[in-house]
């Protein structure tokens, strides 16, 4: 273990001298290289600022609205045939939008219910086992100017599915 805590101390100083030196052996514009990095990055973030502004102003608006707990309502019928409790819902909805806000859930289901629960251990494996779909859309795509994004979007919404229900058959199965 302290093995790993010296090489993790010194992994990014050892890379750093690395392409450094490298950089020195060939002669490298070291300095106008980063500028010009650093000045893509910049280009980049230019870039994708407008769809995660639009993103967060819709996420915000489905939150205010009152829409989350009509479809939660709506939608509790149907999970409870797979064995899913509704006050898992919200997190099934929001993480493909946004981490920080699924994140949010998380920390309050497992404050609630307890981390050793059935909610607890299917929030923890739903949260770790799906990605934020339409957040990544949009700022990977959106940075590199790809608009049509319908395929890659039905791909990660079906995979978040199957990681949620998968969540619920396996935190039944260890449970039981």
């Amino acid at each position: 273990m302290y093995v790993f805590q010296i090489l993790s101390r010194w992994a990014v100083p050892f890379i750093l001298s690395i392409i450094f030196f490298i950089g020195f052996i060939k002669k490298m514009p070291l300095y106008e290289i980063f500028i010009d990095g650093a000045r893509e990055g910049f280009d980049t973030v230019i870039k994708i600022i407008p769809p995660l502004v639009a993103m967060f102003v819709a996420i915000g608006m489905f939150r205010a609205s009152g829409a989350m707990d009509m479809i939660v309502k709506a939608l509790s019928p149907i999970t409870s045939i797979i064995g899913m409790p509704a006050e898992l819902l919200p997190l099934a909805l929001m993480r493909p939008l946004s981490g920080g806000a699924s994140l949010g859930i998380v920390s309050d289901l497992l404050k609630n219910y307890g981390p050793d629960t059935i909610i607890g251990k299917m929030a923890s494996i739903m949260y770790g086992s799906t990605e934020t779909t339409i957040y990544v859309l949009t700022v990977y795509f959106g940075s590199i100017g790809i608009k049509n994004v319908r395929h890659a979007l039905i791909a990660g919404l079906l995979t978040d599915l199957c990681s949620m229900v998968f969540a619920v058959l396996i935190t039944h199965l260890i449970s039981n």
